[in-house]
């Protein structure tokens, strides 16, 4: 397995909370900054399907719905981005999760900065318990931007609306409640470290901005 130690240019990692607006602060970022976006979950599938001997040994674990153990991660991630060369710029995504990942990653690559996205839960949970849809057709409706013309009904069949299982309030403040329990000590890990900054905000258009100072701030400093 390769080793990408001593690759120059910015390593940042992004951490937030699901339906946070992670991803669309993710993809200015790429936009702004030229990042390649790494998303564990894309690659731990790619091994998968392309029958790798990292991706193999991840499927056992993955058949038997267990958790893929930390060391196969890191196996996965250091091999993955040895196979790209030099990047100037990284944007980790989903990995690492907990400190145990974070450790064995840092003998291997060294993140700069740390991007933590703090939103509030009532937030996130009002923006997509919000969320309603015609099960047929899969139009999506949100009563806080784009509601329906009559409440419960879809505006082209006269159909009833139907909440998914992902969008209720319950299913999306129990997934908060993990991020929380899984990612805190990781916070605190990073903000001990010194290379972590915290944005918080309830608009990804407002908390962008300041992501974006921080960072032409941070490689300035670097040139």
């Amino acid at each position: 397995m390769g080793s990408v130690k001593g690759l120059k240019g910015l390593t940042a990692l992004i951490l937030g909370p699901p339906g946070g607006g992670k991803g669309t602060i993710s993809k200015k970022l790429l936009k702004d900054f030229g990042f390649l976006h790494f998303s564990t979950g894309d690659v731990l599938r790619k091994h998968v399907r392309e029958q790798t001997a990292v991706g193999m040994a991840a499927q056992k674990f993955m058949l038997t719905g267990a958790l893929v153990p930390d060391k196969v991660m890191v196996d996965l991630v250091v091999e993955e981005l040895a196979s790209k060369g030099h990047m100037p710029r990284l944007l980790l995504d989903g990995f690492p999760r907990t400190i145990p990942q974070a450790i064995a990653l840092e003998q291997h690559v060294k993140i700069d900065t740390v991007i933590d996205l703090e939103i509030p839960d009532q937030t996130i949970i009002e923006r997509i318990s919000n969320r309603w849809i015609h099960a047929a057709s899969g139009r999506t409706y949100a009563y806080d931007y784009n509601p329906p013309k009559v409440k419960g009904v879809d505006d082209v069949t006269g159909e009833k609306l139907v909440q998914r299982e992902d969008d209720k309030a319950e299913t999306v403040k129990a997934r908060l409640d993990q991020y929380k329990r899984v990612t805190s000590p990781l916070i605190d890990h990073y903000k001990y470290a010194g290379n972590l900054a915290t944005f918080a905000g309830t608009e990804s258009d407002v908390i962008y901005p300041k992501v974006k100072a921080y960072l032409t701030e941070f490689l300035a400093k670097r040139s």
